[in-house]
């Protein structure tokens, strides 16, 4: 048996989740307006097998859901493999780690799978997770412009290392160095950026840096 409309199924999915049919389109590797058609145009008529597993595993539901047959559908609602795995939220936003940005709104374009025992073994609470975007060439070569790397939001106390920190209205990604009264540094691996300098009640400390994807 397959599901009456996965059309409407997605788009339901899609509003309830936040998330941007451009978004879920590049989620798959297509290009930002292919669910769009999809879903408006009837094109194509079904979704390819990877493309509705890649999306029914994003939003945790049956593949049947999405049109596929029951039979050899995946449910991830008692299996292991939902107990093993958690998906982190990609924003839709960057942290320049050049001379700054705005930040966007924070709404989910997709997310990284990372295995449960891995979080736990690192000491990462998946509910404070969040993967974004690095733009820019100051945190070179650690960072690369277009790296994703995952954030820390869990409060504590502030401490050195690569962060993600809010600067006014834009949203920066530096090293924190915390070692002078009175002064936050900001720095860059780039030896051709300076050293921003500034008091603690002008930077927001959003989270810390402690994975990063990057192409080769």
């Amino acid at each position: 048996m397959v599901t009456a409309d996965p059309r409407s199924k997605l788009l339901l999915l899609a509003s309830k989740h936040g998330a941007s049919l451009s978004g879920l389109s590049e989620l798959i590797g297509r290009n930002s307006t292919y669910l769009q058609q999809f879903i408006r145009k009837g094109s194509p008529r079904k979704l390819e097998e990877n493309d509705r597993r890649t999306l029914a595993q994003f939003f945790g539901i049956d593949e049947s859901e999405l049109g596929a047959p029951e039979d050899n559908s995946s449910s991830l609602a008692g299996n292991s493999t939902k107990r093993d795995w958690i998906d982190v939220p990609r924003l839709a936003l960057g942290a320049s780690a050049g001379p700054g940005l705005l930040a966007g709104e924070e709404l989910p374009i997709g997310a990284f799978r990372f295995g449960a025992r891995w979080l736990r073994e690192q000491g990462l609470d998946p509910a404070h997770l969040s993967a974004i975007r690095v733009e820019g060439d100051s945190m070179e070569a650690t960072l690369r412009d277009g790296d994703e790397i995952l954030v820390d939001r869990t409060p504590r106390p502030w401490r050195d290392g690569i962060h993600v920190v809010r600067a006014g209205d834009a949203l920066l990604v530096k090293r924190l160095d915390t070692g002078r009264p009175g002064v936050i540094a900001l720095l860059s691996d780039n030896p051709a950026y300076r050293t921003l300098e500034l008091a603690p009640d002008d930077v927001e400390v959003i989270g810390r840096v402690v994975w990063k994807s990057g192409r080769l």
